[in-house]
């Protein structure tokens, strides 16, 4: 056990990891304020129309094209908020100026982005006079259609979701860069009669110099050699891979298990393992979303708001099951009183009252529900999924709504996915209710 605490405290607080999920949460306003708009959108225009009200949806047509504003500068964008949050993060962890380094991963992170974008335009039905007037024109037409090409666009595939993980890797490298460059002191100094923040700028500067051309040639030599943008090999050959092994059966029970794990030795699971959720399962999630606004279907069925919405109703272990279970068949009165105290925030999500009041943390008689409720709740909704009886989660919803609330929103109003999450509380309970009971004769034994 000694040795599994150590590797997992080092794990949780290695400096890079740690990096990486500081600078996810430190994306939640945006995420939130994009999914708000998302959801509104959900709510006045996919559900009425689903509905055969498409009245609803052409009168609230204003709301609806603002929410798609906000969304367009958060969730649409969010790679490139990311990347500042990621070398912000890393440049503070190492005492070193975090505004510079933010913006050397940011502008590090948009060189490897391709400065051309091409639209294609479908020619199908034209003419062949016109298409031929097109291409006297000096115009490039090809199997595809029209083709025309801009300069210096960004486009939003390379900054949102999809450059999530060219992001991750450019704006660590630049970062490391940057902050190894510092701290040998490969700056310039200015006399200590100039103010401050001058003096700040010309010493981030031959860092931050040296970390966006290596960044910019990293970029460079992949179109050199592969004749594809950075980010595309990034998302054929690394990050599409990787979302396709988390979405087994299998990934998604052991990673719901693992949490368990980590809290039961009395680690934070979710923040241990929150590189691994939020790196592989938030650009899922992310992707969906933008496929719904898009009018595509969902491509990921498993994303990070899954886990909450069928897998933590209560918090960890699905406590609130835990907590109807004390209140039917506990006759422990220490049981009862953290079950009172807790109840009411259990119902937001919020079960540290149970976690280290009971406790569940080392504690034997309760380890085989709080390591195997998760993963079987994950499991049942999993195949709800897979099987198409319920849509994949594609709304980011805070985590602290309430259990089958949460899983109706997040799926776009899906009447089922909330009924699953409440079946899936009844399953906990039923796991949970022989634990309890049997706490009752371990009491009398210990009087």
């Amino acid at each position: 056990m000694n040795t599994f605490m150590k590797i997992s405290g080092k794990l949780g607080s290695q400096k890079h990891l740690v990096a990486v999920r500081d600078a996810f949460l430190a994306m939640f306003p945006l995420t939130m304020a994009g999914a708000i708009a998302v959801l509104i959108n959900v709510l006045i225009r996919d559900i009425p129309n689903n509905m055969g009200n498409t009245g609803l949806a052409e009168a609230m047509q204003p709301l609806i094209t603002l929410n798609g504003y906000v969304y367009f500068g958060t969730i649409a964008v969010m790679a490139l908020a990311f990347v500042f949050a990621l070398g912000y993060n890393r440049a503070q962890h190492e005492k070193i100026n975090p505004i510079a380094g933010g913006l050397v991963s940011f502008a590090a992170f948009i060189s490897t982005i391709p400065q051309t974008m091409t639209i294609v335009t479908d020619l199908t039905g034209l003419d062949n006079s016109i298409v031929k007037a097109l291409t006297d024109f000096g115009l490039t037409i090809s199997e595809k259609g029209l083709e025309t090409s801009d300069w210096g666009a960004i486009k939003v595939a390379y900054a949102g979701a999809t450059g999530l993980f060219t992001a991750m890797i450019i704006g660590l490298i630049s970062a490391e860069i940057y902050c190894f460059l510092m701290k040998k002191k490969v700056t310039i100094k200015m006399p200590d009669t100039v103010p401050p923040a001058v003096n700040k700028a010309f010493a981030s500067m031959i860092p931050g110099i040296v970390a966006i051309y290596v960044s910019a040639l990293i970029g460079f030599i992949a179109v050199q050699v592969s004749g594809q943008s950075l980010n595309d090999l990034v998302s054929t050959y690394i990050q599409t891979p990787l979302l396709g092994l988390s979405q087994g059966w299998f990934s998604v029970v052991l990673l719901s298990f693992l949490v368990q794990l980590f809290w039961f030795f009395g680690l934070h699971g979710h923040n241990v393992l929150g590189p691994v959720l939020d790196g592989i399962y938030l650009p899922a999630l992310l992707e969906n979303t933008a496929a719904h606004e898009a009018g595509k279907a969902l491509p990921y069925i498993w994303t990070r708001g899954s886990f909450d919405a069928y897998g933590q109703m209560g918090g960890s272990g699905v406590t609130i099951a835990f907590i109807i279970a004390v209140f039917l068949f506990s006759k422990r009165q220490e049981y009862r009183a953290v079950a009172k105290l807790s109840a009411p925030m259990g119902i937001f999500n919020i079960n540290e009252p149970v976690t280290f009041g009971i406790p569940m943390v080392l504690n034997p008689l309760f380890v085989v529900p709080w390591l195997i409720v998760p993963p079987i709740c994950c499991g049942i909704a999993y195949a709800a999924t897979a099987l198409g009886l319920i849509p994949p989660v594609y709304v980011a919803i805070p985590w602290i709504t309430p259990p089958g609330l949460y899983a109706f929103l997040a799926t776009g109003g899906n009447v089922l996915a909330g009924l699953i999450s409440l079946f899936n509380v009844f399953v906990a309970f039923l796991i949970w209710s022989p634990f309890v009971i049997a706490a009752n004769k371990v009491e009398v034994e210990e009087q």
